[in-house]
């Protein structure tokens, strides 16, 4: 699992979010056995997971630039 986890880390958030959509759509769609289900499952736990770590990535760079830019507003 260790190994899939770091393939899922060097996807982007575009890339990872795309997967998470195709497999959310063969879950709700595709009827598959059991072992299959439980490893999409997974899978797309996984690149959630990923994702919200993205984007909490990018919220605390916007948070920091906008608060670093109004100071500089402010300041002057």
């Amino acid at each position: 699992m260790a190994k899939k986890t770091d393939a899922v880390k060097k996807l982007t958030y575009e890339q990872a979010l795309l997967e998470l959509e195709q497999i959310v759509d063969a879950l709700e769609n595709d009827s598959k056995d059991l072992r299959e289900t439980l490893e999409q499952f997974e899978r797309g736990k996984t690149l959630l997971q990923h994702c919200q770590k993205l984007l909490q990535g990018a919220d605390l760079k916007v948070r920091q630039l906008t608060e670093k830019g109004l100071q500089d507003f402010v300041g002057k």
